[in-house]
């Protein structure tokens, strides 16, 4: 399509075990799993046709069984239950709040982000540019996942390419924003948070003809929107938050290799839940869309001075006495969510 990362990542072994929709179903009923039921409600709401729910279905087992509770090499963060929080209560949230009602094509692609951008998490190699390769490899993979649901590349162009953008703008860069640059233009100011938000900056660079192709200018938009779904942990109720923080600060000590039981853990830990934490809602995070801020932003503000004061609290805890290992942090980070 736009970028042309769809062929660069191919089929993996989970990929292979659940080929389609019918292998997916057969897993979720195995395990008595609500799941299907609760993506048709999804899909009924917005009035997606029976492709989309096989799409997401088919989607949301293969995360399931690739990094969820369903197979063996489990992420605390990015697995299904991600995609059923976008999905059902951050999209959910985002529709009771439009002032002005989006279409069905648009709803869809929406849809199928939540379920498809996180399909990979451990790829080996980037794509040049800043797009991420799981990014790059999620998006090939929601390709062929259309593909077999009956999707077609050329009449359903429009929902492949916003799919594609989508997953594309939601890269995330976690590292500090440089300050502006004199001689780079507007590029310097779009480093660091999500990539959507400079997503058209890079297009202009990359896709120079994309602003006349209605396709791209709808994928942009959507991308925007998708990205603050993503990143819409800043704008839930506090203890929600701060549950998704505990939730990544496990995976991604479980990707380093740090046993939390461990001295080693402590300060990484730490780091993350308390200074990191800021970093993230205060400098990384910005809404991309007046969609996602009308939504979700009155509870950002809501949350910015519980966000200080716990933040502030724990870096205090062990000022004088040193935490003994990442577990004993993340005990004092519930006790101090709490207080907040």
């Amino acid at each position: 399509m736009i970028l042309g990362y769809s062929s660069l990542y191919s089929a993996d072994d989970c990929e292979r075990a659940l080929p389609d929709v019918d292998a997916a179903r057969r897993m979720f009923a195995e395990r008595n799993s609500d799941i299907p039921a609760r993506l048709a409600a999804i899909v009924a709401r917005i009035g997606a046709d029976a492709r989309a729910l096989d799409a997401v279905t088919l989607a949301t087992a293969r995360l399931g069984l690739r990094h969820g509770s369903f197979g063996s090499d489990f992420h605390d963060y990015h697995n299904e239950n991600h995609i059923m929080e976008i999905a059902e209560r951050r999209l959910g949230h985002l529709l009771d709040t439009l002032n002005s009602p989006m279409g069905v094509l648009e709803y869809s692609a929406l849809l199928l982000f939540a379920a498809c951008h996180d399909l990979r998490q451990r790829e080996p190699y980037d794509v040049p540019g800043p797009v991420g390769g799981n990014e790059a490899a999620s998006l090939s993979e929601a390709f062929r996942i259309l593909d077999r649901c009956g999707f077609d590349r050329q009449h359903d162009r429009p929902l492949y390419v916003a799919l594609e953008l989508m997953i594309a703008g939601s890269t995330f860069d976690a590292s500090p924003s440089p300050p502006p640059d004199p001689h780079g233009g507007e590029l310097a100011s779009v480093a660091g948070g999500a990539l959507a938000r400079g997503l058209g900056l890079w297009l202009d660079a990359e896709v120079g003809a994309w602003r006349i192709d209605p396709d791209a200018r709808r994928g942009e938009r959507l991308g925007r929107v998708a990205a603050d779904l993503d990143t819409a942990n800043v704008g839930e109720d506090f203890p929600l938050f701060c549950e998704s923080a505990l939730r990544l600060c496990r995976e991604r000590e479980m990707r380093s290799g740090r046993d939390l039981k461990k001295p080693e853990s402590a300060a990484p830990v730490l780091g993350f839940l308390a200074p990191g934490q800021l970093h993230y809602f205060f400098d990384l995070h910005s809404f991309c869309s007046r969609e996602g801020e009308h939504a979700f932003g009155p509870q950002k503000l809501a949350n910015a001075e519980r966000l200080r004061f716990s933040s502030g609290a724990l870096s205090k805890r062990f000022a004088r006495n040193p935490a003994s290992n990442g577990a004993a942090v993340i005990s004092a980070f519930k006790e101090i969510k709490a207080l907040g």
